[in-house]
């Protein structure tokens, strides 16, 4: 195989490892085939167009056409001419799928399902890393850039998948990938000076042990150390200067940039703060229940339970079919009042999320389509893409009537729930738990414990409920909201269930609707703006109990409520069920909206707390504009030796003498021996001999391209001279061994010849500034000059 053929299929290799680290993102593995055939056939295009004798700029261009055709045929074959030549349809065919992506990435938790619009990012993204890695390492014959793309693939990765236990396997593969990479571009270059003759030789140190004639380490040796110590500066620096993603992509809050620290919840928080703000509220559920109080009727979708001082996320759990009858709720024992209730609901066709809202604790499910269930947080779940849009469904469920004597003398909770509900970070803010000491002082139970904490946040703390406030971007979020004092729901719910778990009190974060409005004919309509977080605390003999510290929002519990006056009848029953609240047999179809609800589109169906919405939801365009900041400030610093790699190979592979003489020139200003325009190329590399200094072949190579470069410059029929870009690096090498290893990282770095791009820049605008003067002075001179009259 050839030096060219080897390198594509290494680029391909390395770029195939570095997107393994996005496997377990995705349920389904077959994306990853779909983008190795069509890496495979863009490498392929680029391997026959290079044959050609052809600019570089159409060999890339080439990869692209390919690229495109490609992705047309697998995502938008109906839009395109013959399935394969696009067409303006075929592009917001893309534009539309990019963006339900977007949706998908904020609404599913890995791994998410392989939707189309999921699979175009994947497969798009990994087709253009790959065509950069192809471009940086085979057509332009540099692979150590290309680890910046393999270094963009691998950290997108790493980020969406929350740092899980297996990354470091990721990494692994992603690394071996760009090691060979390295391997078969040295193994190229050092095939380009013909075979080797002669080799190191043993050192007396031991066996294995080698070293250069001169005593120092052979120049692959030196090479590879180079290469391995810029990765490792690329690799520890390149983190700390990306823009962060933080409450983008995945994150629920947003960030404002001064410091501090999130309070977000990834998945379904994602767009809950823009649903809030959205301008006109809109239907995305309706049901009919015969519950007691119907209109107080919450529903969840889903419960955070893992806490790591920045965010609330789900727990990773396994998944079963949903049983024909749900098992008992944890906790709950036969001393607790429970009313069984039956709810039919019906799903706006545009709300597309996995969770399905249902009353909690629910017995019973009776939905089509592929759902599971996952029996810790109780929650009914879309397999293999399922999601709510259009459901229709019922549901029984409890409603759970403690006292309050029964949740003062609840017992501990047992020792395996106390510890995984009661874990905080040691990173939270010691104000929180001493804020929640102070709140609570004096109460007797963890019961007498919750309400003052729900009810400081509700009324006696002077919070202020404010949905246009951000939630910060670091772990002092909690702090800031304590001193700030306002805040949404989010806030609310995380701050509270935070505090709970400082007291030792079991708590974790829901996430749902609050109860909606009533419509007429016995239903209920429930809004975008119904969207909320509230927390649930658990104790022994009732299970996991709602709270609502946020103002303003929600109904309070009754069992939360402040002791009914002396005079009132404490011992007033709840009513039962009655016949006439009765829900219809079977689920009842979706009704128009209210008429408070119906805005000049009607009741279309909106976004919901973790589903697409109508202006909800995070854009594309920051993400990319994120990223391509984030390449800009890598490539920033390393542009100078970019542009002196590009001109060096450009000047070399000419092979005429003044060229090869000025790589010469600008190889030892690199180095510290400055150009000095005076001097003949002779009495040059008289002086690049003693300042360099240069000694045996070196010196030899240095006086023969000076004399090369004269016979050029001043011979009347110049002889062609072979070996010169031999020489030059002959040269180079010279230089590069008698000079220090500061000097040698700098001249990598930070060539000092990159000066010639200054000038360049300098003389161009003299050059235009001349041109623009010689127009002027021409218009003005040719404007007649106006007649005076005569006296």
């Amino acid at each position: 195989m050839s030096g060219g053929g080897r390198l594509t299929v290494c680029a391909l290799v390395a770029t195939l490892a570095a997107a393994c680290a996005l496997l377990p993102l995705v349920g389904e593995v077959g994306w990853i085939v779909q983008a190795a055939a069509l890496l495979a056939a863009v490498a392929g295009a680029g391997a026959a167009a290079r044959r050609v004798p052809a600019a570089r700029s159409l060999t890339v261009a080439a990869q692209l056409a390919v690229g495109l055709v490609l992705l047309t045929l697998l995502f938008a074959r109906e839009q395109a001419v013959a399935g394969v030549l696009p067409t303006p349809e075929v592009f917001r065919r893309f534009g539309a799928l990019l963006e339900a992506g977007v949706r998908d990435v904020g609404q599913y938790a890995p791994p998410a399902p392989a939707t189309d619009g999921i699979r175009l990012m994947l497969v798009g993204g990994v087709l253009l890393i790959g065509l950069a890695v192809d471009v940086l390492a085979v057509t332009l014959r540099s692979a150590a850039p290309a680890g910046l793309p393999l270094l963009a693939l691998y950290s997108v990765a790493a980020g969406l998948s929350g740092g899980g236990g297996a990354n470091w396997l990721w990494f692994l593969v992603a690394a071996t990938g760009y090691l060979v990479l390295l391997l078969a571009e040295g193994r190229d270059r050092l095939a380009q000076w013909g075979r080797v003759f002669g080799g190191p030789k043993p050192r007396p140190g031991g066996p294995g042990a080698f070293e250069a004639a001169d005593g120092s380490a052979p120049a692959p040796l030196r090479t590879g150390r180079r290469i391995g110590a810029l990765a490792l500066g690329i690799a520890l620096v390149v983190p700390s200067v990306l823009p962060s993603l933080d409450g983008g992509l995945l994150g629920g809050g947003t960030g404002d940039g001064a410091g501090g620290g999130t309070i977000s919840a990834v998945n379904p928080l994602v767009s809950l703060k823009d649903n809030l703000n959205q301008a006109r509220d809109r239907e995305v559920l309706r049901y009919r229940t015969n519950a007691p109080d119907g209109p107080g009727l919450y529903l969840r979708l889903v419960s955070l339970d893992q806490f790591d001082g920045t965010s609330w996320r789900t727990s990773v759990r396994g998944v079963e079919d949903i049983p024909e009858r749900l098992p008992a709720p944890v906790g709950l024992d036969g001393r607790t009042g429970v009313t069984e209730i039956r709810t039919n609901v019906s799903a706006s066709g545009s709300y597309q999320q996995k969770w399905l809202p249902m009353p909690y604790p629910a017995t019973d499910v009776e939905i089509e389509g592929r759902w599971r269930y996952e029996p810790v947080g109780r929650m009914v779940v879309g397999d293999d893409g399922q999601t709510t849009g259009g459901a229709q469904y019922s549901v029984s469920s409890l409603v759970v009537q403690p006292t309050r004597e029964q949740l003062a003398a609840a017992p501990p909770a047992p020792g395996p729930l106390l510890r995984e509900y009661t874990r905080v970070p040691q990173s939270l803010p010691r104000d929180v738990r001493t804020t929640a000491l102070e709140v609570t002082a004096g109460a007797k139970s963890d019961y007498e414990r919750a309400v003052r904490l729900q009810d400081w946040f509700a009324t006696e703390g002077g919070f202020r409920y404010d949905t246009e406030v951000s939630s910060g971007t670091g772990v002092t979020a909690i702090s800031r909201f304590l001193k700030d004092r306002k805040g949404f729901c989010v806030h609310f719910s995380f701050a509270m269930a935070a505090m709970a778990r400082t007291l030792n009190v079991p708590a974790r974060v829901a996430v749902g609707f609050m109860p909606g409005t009533p419509s007429g004919g016995g239903t209920v309509s429930v809004g975008i703006r119904d969207a909320h977080a509230w927390p649930e605390l658990y104790f022994e003999g009732v299970g996991w109990t709602r709270f609502e510290p946020t103002p303003s929002r929600g109904s309070v519990p009754e069992y939360a409520m402040p002791e009914a006056p002396a005079g009132a009848d404490p011992g007033a029953e709840e009513p039962l069920p009655s016949p006439s609240a009765a829900p219809s047999a079977a689920p009842s179809q979706r009704a128009d909206c209210a008429p408070q609800l119906a805005g000049p589109e009607g009741c279309g169906g909106s976004a919901s707390p973790a589903g697409p919405s109508a202006g909800s939801g995070p854009a594309l365009w920051p993400v990319l504009a994120a990223v391509a900041g984030g390449v800009v400030v890598v490539l920033l610093p390393l542009a100078p030796m970019l542009w002196r790699r590009r001109v060096r190979a450009r000047r070399l592979r000419g092979g005429e003498p003044t060229a090869v003489w000025a790589e010469v020139v600008d190889a030892a200003w690199d180095l510290g021996v400055p150009p000095d325009e005076s001097l003949t190329p002779r009495r040059t590399a008289a002086r690049l001999v003693r300042e360099g200094p240069l000694e045996g072949a070196a010196a030899e190579a240095a006086h023969r391209l000076a004399g090369a470069v004269e016979e050029a410059l001043y011979a009347r029929a110049p002889r062609p001279v072979e070996g010169l870009a031999r020489d030059a690096a002959a040269v180079r090498a010279g230089l590069v061994a008698a000079s220090g290893r500061g000097a040698r990282l700098r001249a990598a770095l930070a060539p000092r010849s990159a000066a010639r791009l200054v000038w360049a820049a300098s003389r161009r605008r003299s050059a235009a500034a001349a041109r623009w003067s010689a127009r002027w002075g021409a218009l003005t001179r040719r404007r007649p000059r106006p007649s005076r009259p005569r006296g």
